[in-house]
């Protein structure tokens, strides 16, 4: 056998996808439908007299028709889709699609483990709202404990408000046994521990040379297809086109740039360390008024994150990766609260000048302003000095407290209903154009906004969601949607259904007002959310 012969036998016997590639391209092209060529055919007489419609579906004389009814396009043009075109596809692709799909690569994760990276990588594809929902939900709880801690003027409260947002990311666990976490507030000891572990907290996932280029991309090449779709030839491609492609996938640069701008703390490794290095330093207030090294005592600690939960109904919660900061909302907000309560009633008794240990007098001391700085020596006492310190003056104990915390109803409903107006804001716009494109139709493509829109909270399906977007956009770019059932709406309307092959002037008027209020509905939705982001994110600190 010649040698050129049996190379090339070689390269089909080790590449067998080199055949399927060319199955794919070759056997559209060979099976696909002109609809032109096809409406020729038909206003010469070819199919007969009857079936030819205007655009508006009344029937008119066979050599003045501009579209024809879905009995005479199967019969006479056929049900094949129109033959796949890779100037179409990879134009459509590279500008639409493309950018966004490298967008994705932005967002935060964290995870030591590859799938949970995968996996919320999927779910935020798959669903916008839940992404924007987490999101908002994170901006909302920074603002709350700022405002929830404005009044205390007790040592460390500063520190803390940024140590516990800063863990919104984290499995955060209090431990209030032992004296362990009225000890870490009041005992002048802990004041490193206060310090070592908001500087451990300081590392940011934020802007970087590869986001800004990222997010450069996406706006400058949204805006130049977008304008060169207005001024080219829009019934090129038409069915190709990817103007609903890009108003669908808008959303994910608010989420973007919104986390970007918080700097989540998500990191598994980097805040294991952190907290763990902390409480290396943690002191523990002892019955004889000596406060010891925690370590010494026991492993046990006020401020931990759990870690190797094996139930799996806490899987997200223990998991760091931002969006499933709802799945910990309930558990931080009441983590939080224990801690407020202990430095609300430290600053009351402080506020009243009551040292820990009621048998001396209080002591301002040079450089302690009345109020304001606390001298150590009023922070010193017993284990049970220091927890009834920390009790509400003149309020029995709370006991057992429910899982709802404070204002916990209004920011769900604010968090949920920003979300889902970034979701049908962008999806909404994507319909929108594909509604009031003609052929009437395409609403068997609707059926996949549709799939987008109507989001599902369950992993699988959401995973799914995810994978459909982008099949979906693959087969509009592939011309895959470009036959007769789908431009005729069958789906919806039935056999009665018609399918516009040339347009007129007043549908390409009607279509580019479309495409022109989608994109500023997506554009607008997008900014409000970016608008609503800033107005409520760095809240100001207690002094």
């Amino acid at each position: 056998m010649p040698s050129h012969l049996s190379a090339h036998r070689g390269l089909y016997t080790t590449h067998p996808g080199i055949h399927i590639l060319i199955i794919l391209v070759s056997v559209p092209a060979a099976l696909g439908v002109n609809f032109n060529q096809c409406l020729t055919d038909i206003q010469g007489g070819k199919f007969g007299q009857s079936g030819g419609t205007d655009n508006h579906g009344r029937e008119v004389a066979i050599s003045n028709a501009t579209a024809i009814t879905y009995e005479l396009c199967t019969r006479a043009c056929g049900s094949a889709p129109e033959p796949f075109q890779w100037s179409v596809f990879s134009q459509e692709f590279s500008s639409w699609l493309l950018p966004w799909l490298a967008l994705v690569s932005q967002l935060p994760f964290g995870s030591e483990d590859k799938l949970d990276n995968l996996t919320s990588m999927l779910l935020t594809v798959g669903s916008p709202t839940l992404a924007a929902y987490s999101l908002v939900l994170t901006v909302l709880n920074g603002r709350w404990i700022a405002r929830r801690f404005s009044s205390y003027t007790f040592p460390n409260t500063h520190l803390a408000v940024r140590i516990l947002s800063s863990l919104q990311q984290s499995p955060l666990h209090i431990n209030t046994d032992y004296s362990l976490l009225s000890s870490l507030i009041v005992l002048p000891l802990n004041d490193d521990w206060w310090r070592d572990l908001k500087e451990g907290l300081e590392y940011t996932h934020t802007w970087s040379i590869s986001a800004v280029t990222s997010i450069a991309w996406v706006i400058i090449a949204y805006l130049f297809t977008v304008i060169d779709s207005f001024i080219g030839d829009i019934t090129v491609s038409i069915n190709a086109n990817g103007q609903g492609v890009g108003s669908l996938w808008i959303w994910l640069l608010p989420i973007v740039v919104g986390w970007l701008q918080i700097s989540p703390k998500c990191d598994t490794t980097r805040l294991f360390k952190a907290v763990n290095g902390a409480n290396k330093l943690a002191y523990v207030a002892m019955p004889d008024g000596r406060p010891i090294i925690a370590n010494s005592l026991s492993s046990q600690r006020a401020i931990t994150l759990r870690q190797g939960v094996e139930d799996p109904l806490y899987h997200d919660e223990t998991c760091t990766i931002p969006i499933y900061n709802y799945a910990r909302f309930l558990p931080w907000v009441q983590a939080v609260e224990t801690v407020s309560d202990m430095f609300r009633s430290a600053s009351q008794q402080a506020h009243f000048h009551r040292p820990v240990d009621r048998g001396m007098k209080w002591e301002v001391g040079e450089g302690y302003a009345t109020g304001a700085r606390v001298n150590p020596r009023n922070r010193i006492g017993t284990c049970e000095q220091v927890d009834n310190y920390c009790l509400p003056i003149g309020e029995p104990s709370k006991g057992h407290k429910t899982v709802w915390g404070p204002d916990v109803f209004s920011r769900v409903l604010i968090a949920s209903s920003i979300a889902l107006s970034l979701q049908w804001g962008t999806a909404g716009a994507a319909i929108v154009v594909v509604w009031f494109t003609p052929t009437t139709g395409h609403r068997k493509t609707l059926a996949r906004w549709m799939a987008i829109t109507v989001r599902r909270t369950g992993k699988i399906l959401a995973a799914f969601n995810a994978v459909w977007v982008v099949v979906s956009c693959l087969f509009q770019f592939s011309n895959f949607f470009d036959r007769c059932y789908c431009n005729g709406s069958v789906l919806g309307q039935g056999v009665t259904s018609w399918i516009v092959i040339t347009f007129i002037p007043d549908d390409l008027s009607s279509m580019k007002g479309a495409w022109i209020g989608g994109v500023a509905l997506a554009a607008g939705s997008a900014t409000l959310f970016v608008v609503f982001v800033n107005l409520f994110i760095n809240p100001q600190l207690p002094g």
